[in-house]
């Protein structure tokens, strides 16, 4: 069983967790995931690692209510346990392989939406404490579905807020925001795109006029998290590719993004009909 030791509602349906798992916090980096079971008889679910403690032996995993099983993982209090847990999973974000030496001067771009900010951070966290450049973009669609700001701007050179409402930040896209750095004499040797799948698309379709090389995270369709139910598959440079084991991430350019959309909202009617039933037992 493992452990939650803090739990934080960073908005009224996001929720932040700290959870007991000393061997997976001394394994994991930037860019992988775990898979969480809230019961014996609950759903697997497939969750980024935001944030790792090999000291104190914690993982954090942020998870959205969306859904059936999401809100039994958000209903869980302090001093509760996952059934399992299982990771860390995915392969990891490619600058972890550098040497040192290679951060030195470099420049990255990190654009999150939403949820995506949880998975970009541990990503910002780590080039931060190689020395290198980071700017950060953050989008929501209103203030309330902010998170990570102040986490954020501790370790980044720039933070820009957007929102879709202008409630906070600049009132806009976060492409506007590309638009209008680069267009100041922004350069970036590298950028980084993780939140909803519209939104990396564009953000792809944006960076591509720059020539930046830009990664993309593809966790968001992922269900069972080992490649074995198909569901992560996609389309890489025309190639059949599962998101679960061969990524989360992939060069953005070569993702076939209106594939991934279509695939993403397969399951969307069985997510209704299993909330609206409450098969799992939520008002037993």
């Amino acid at each position: 069983m493992y452990k939650i030791v803090k739990k934080e509602f960073l908005t009224p349906i996001i929720c932040l967790m700290d959870v007991e798992a000393p061997r997976m916090a001394a394994a994991a980096q930037p860019g992988q995931f775990l898979i969480v079971r809230a019961r014996e008889q609950g759903e697997r679910i497939p969750l980024t690692i935001c944030d790792y403690d090999k000291d104190k032996g914690t993982v954090t995993i942020v998870t959205q209510i969306v859904g059936a099983s999401s809100r039994l993982i958000c209903h869980l209090e302090e001093g509760d346990s996952f059934t399992d847990l299982v990771g860390p999973l995915g392969i990891p974000s490619e600058f972890v392989n550098w040497k040192e030496e290679e951060f030195v001067g470099k420049r990255f771009l990190f654009v999150a939406g939403g949820l995506g900010t949880a998975p970009v951070y541990p990503q910002v966290k780590y080039l931060h404490s190689k020395g290198a450049h980071v700017d950060v973009i953050i989008g929501a669609r209103n203030r309330d579905l902010l998170i990570f700001e102040k986490e954020m701007g501790a370790v980044c050179d720039n933070l820009y807020i957007c929102t879709d409402d202008g409630s906070k930040g600049e009132k806009g896209l976060v492409t506007n925001i590309i638009d209008r750095i680069m267009a100041e004499g922004k350069t970036y040797d590298h950028a980084v795109a993780i939140g909803p799948m519209i939104m990396m698309k564009f953000t792809a379709l944006t960076m591509k006029k720059y020539n930046v090389p830009l990664t993309v995270s593809l966790n968001t369709i992922m269900v069972d998290g080992t490649g074995m139910c198909g569901a992560c598959r996609v389309t890489v440079g025309g190639k059949t590719r599962f998101a679960c084991v061969e990524g989360p991430e992939f060069d953005a350019y070569q993702v076939d993004f209106d594939e991934a959309m279509r695939r993403q909202s397969m399951y969307r009617e069985f997510e209704i009909e299993a909330d609206h039933k409450c098969k799992i037992g939520l008002h037993e």
